[in-house]
């Protein structure tokens, strides 16, 4: 696909509009989350425990750290529990989202599954339990298993800590949410959403909704976790990110500052800031993008002239890095024309190769369809025939033939009866010339 100049600027343009209209961002709750800092960061400094969240197994297992996920579960050997808790609960309330990046892998017809809670009490010093080994609990779990053997499914439980799950007769039954949803064996990573609103709970999957009610409304200062566990014939679960954020400025984490940054201080920076941008040539690139203004609390910003700069600057900000963007694409494409071009012209002495065998290949078929014409429209059978006459006249002239070369070519009786006198002529010969020569002997005497 090739892009011109006019579909890179309005692609640029449109990505400023909807980043404009986007004022509203998610901000990430970092002290609930890992896994979205990206750029190749690790989720753990030092491959041994993740911040702010405990990992925890059973017995002699724990969960495998790696540089950019967490193995709950491990391929070999099955019947392993794994999971991994915040330390601090949902302070926020209102619009909040938790997501779930994770991935599941096994045999044909291996088994497991994995869990998203959000409960009262935290289980971070406990045993990992799944839905059916819980105990008493206050709060939501998220279920991703094979349930009724469909492939896969999600389904959502609600507990008030009066139901123990581990003792129920029939812990299927409870769900008041599902959906079906293939998650083993996908080669890419699926994603679970909890999504709560201030009239809304809502869970999406892979950017579908699953189930949603307005029946539902989650408590704030309960906590996050993930576990999952495997069967004897194991399922390996690895999860790549947690991200928890919220909607609203008020109730996400406050920057971390040594001071509290002032109103103005701010408007001043601003203002630098606009200036240094104007002063730079217009055909932006990475290097020469200034960074994002810092964040400044809503309460701070409190005259329309300093929402409206504030605004304005923002603004500004994202229009160079749309600019820069716009650069990227296009030397991208430039590359890419370059790339494309290149691989034509290595094609084409392909191409000729190609036809030039698929020439030959056509003239071979001819050819082997004219022998078979061949075959199939003479009649060998007259041929046949001859040869076999033939065959059985050699066979009964033989035995005539041998005798008559016996006849012809062999001795008579009177031959033979020579032959057998001149042998025992010249044997008795031999005999008497032996006794001469012993007799004429010179004597031995002892």
């Amino acid at each position: 696909m090739y892009l011109t100049s006019r579909t890179l600027q309005t692609l640029a343009w449109s990505t400023l509009t909807i980043s404009a209209a986007q004022v509203q961002a998610q901000y990430v709750i970092e002290n609930l989350s890992f896994g979205h800092k990206g750029d190749g960061a690790f989720i753990s400094p030092d491959l041994r425990h993740i911040p702010n969240f405990e990992i925890q197994g059973v017995e002699d297992y724990h969960p495998q750290l790696l540089s950019d996920r967490v193995i709950l579960t491990p391929p070999y050997p099955g019947s392993k529990r794994g999971a991994l808790w915040a330390n601090n609960p949902m302070h926020h309330s209102g619009d909040w989202t938790a997501e779930l990046d994770f991935r599941a892998t096994g045999m044909e017809r291996g088994g497991g599954n994995l869990q998203l809670w959000y409960i009262k009490e935290s289980h971070a010093h406990d045993k990992p339990n799944s839905l059916y080994t819980t105990p008493k609990f206050d709060g939501l779990v998220l279920v991703v298993d094979q349930y009724e053997g469909h492939g896969g499914s999600v389904r959502g439980f609600l507990n008030d800590g009066t139901i123990d799950f581990r003792s129920h007769p029939d812990v299927d039954q409870l769900a008041f949410g599902k959906c079906d949803y293939a998650y083993r064996n996908r080669g890419y990573l699926s994603k679970l959403k909890l999504h709560q609103t201030s009239n809304l709970l809502e869970v999406i999957v892979d950017g579908e909704t699953c189930f949603k009610t307005d029946k539902v409304k989650l408590p704030s200062d309960y906590y996050l976790g993930v576990s999952a566990s495997s069967a004897e014939n194991p399922d390996s679960f690895e999860v790549h990110k947690l991200i928890v954020s919220t909607g609203t400025s008020h109730t996400r984490e406050e920057p971390k500052r040594s001071q509290p940054v002032q109103n103005q201080p701010h408007h001043e920076s601003s203002q630098q800031q606009h200036a240094q941008q104007q002063n730079q040539p217009k055909k932006a690139s990475s290097q020469q993008i200034p960074p994002w203004i810092q964040d400044v609390l809503a309460s701070n910003v409190k005259t329309n002239d300093a929402r409206f700069e504030d605004l304005h600057n923002r603004l500004q900000d994202i229009a160079h890095h749309v600019s820069a963007l716009y650069s990227d694409i296009t030397a991208m494409n430039a590359r890419t024309e370059e790339l494309h071009n290149a691989l034509m012209m290595r094609l084409s002495s392909i191409d000729d190769r190609v036809n030039h065998n698929a020439r030959l290949a056509e003239q071979a078929g001819i050819e082997s369809k004219q022998i078979l014409r061949d075959i199939e429209s003479k009649d060998y059978r007259e041929l046949i025939n001859i040869v076999h006459r033939r065959l059985e006249d050699n066979h009964k002239d033989i035995p005539n033939v041998v005798k008559a070369v016996v006849s012809q070519h062999g001795l008579s009786w009177m031959s033979l009866l020579a032959i057998a006198f001149a042998v025992q002529v010249m044997v008795v010969g031999a005999y008497l010339v032996y006794k001469k020569r012993r007799g004429g002997a010179p004597k031995k005497y002892l």
